[in-house]
């Protein structure tokens, strides 16, 4: 595994990192295709606002001269970029100076049943509640436990994907997908205000339909709402659409918009 941290190729990291002791930072998975860095410029604006957000500097040219050379080095696979705050003193205050850490790590591409994308995933119902905390929603911090314990809910292999809810039963999200519905030929995709990820590939989902002249709202979504809905599928940035078949005793088909921007979807990230 290719591992480096501030641009030089290390083991480890200091055991007095922010990161590592708050979760204080943020992280990118990149998808490699020929040393190329898939979407970066979303995966790049998104860590940008998130350094805002948590008082984190880093100094992007930097950054994006590591991340290509980086990316040279894998070839296919997955760069996982993670930007912390740093080394900092016992306590919750910010160092000062705050020197952040610039971390990537290299994988083979992860293996995906192809049956996912042909024919549709079933989606376990998560129990595990998303909390509400504007002051985080959109960006991808690291603090993930939410997610862990959504997964550590369902072993059976019948389960692609988990769906979480927020605390007040609104539709958000997969435990590391977005979701969106089509509903009378219109593409929903829950409003992330209060909790949830904006993921990049739900981004360039949203300006696909948009240039396809296929109208997008983005707005909150219940669980009646989401039962209803004519089709059904996720996305993230490393496997690009997967319809979701099932949820409960709700199924759903494969329809011909979820079929439309796979299609599109498929053609830019292969371009």
């Amino acid at each position: 595994m290719l591992e480096w941290c501030n641009g030089q190729p290390v083991n480890g990291i200091a055991l007095r990192d922010r990161g590592l002791a708050y979760g204080h930072g943020l992280f990118e998975t990149i998808r490699v295709r020929s040393a190329k860095p898939r979407l970066l410029d979303d995966h790049l604006a998104r860590l940008k606002e998130g350094c805002q957000r948590l008082g984190i500097t880093v100094e992007h040219s930097i950054l994006d001269a590591e991340i290509a050379a980086f990316c040279q080095l894998i070839g296919d696979g997955v760069a996982k970029l993670i930007v912390t705050a740093g080394e900092g003193a016992r306590g919750y205050a910010m160092p000062s100076p705050a020197n952040s850490q610039r971390i990537l790590l290299g994988s083979p591409a992860p293996y995906y049943a192809p049956e996912n994308s042909r024919d549709g995933i079933r989606v376990f119902p998560c129990s595990t509640r998303l909390a509400i905390q504007p002051r985080l929603a959109g960006i991808k911090h690291l603090n993930r436990l939410e997610q862990v314990l959504a997964r550590s809910e369902w072993q059976d292999p019948m389960f692609a994907e988990g769906l979480m809810c927020d605390q007040e039963g609104r539709v958000i999200e997969g435990v590391f997908s977005n979701v969106f519905i089509v509903r009378n030929g219109v593409l929903i995709t829950p409003a992330l205000l209060r909790c949830g990820v904006a993921g990049v590939m739900r981004g360039l989902i949203m300006r696909t339909a948009t240039r396809l002249s296929i109208k997008v709202e983005v707005r909150d979504l219940s669980w009646s709402e989401f039962s209803k809905a004519d089709e059904v599928f996720m996305c993230n940035s490393q496997y690009g659409i997967w319809p979701v078949r099932a949820c409960t005793e709700h199924e759903w088909p494969i329809g011909v918009l979820t079929q439309k921007l796979q299609g599109e979807i498929e053609t830019i990230l292969d371009s």
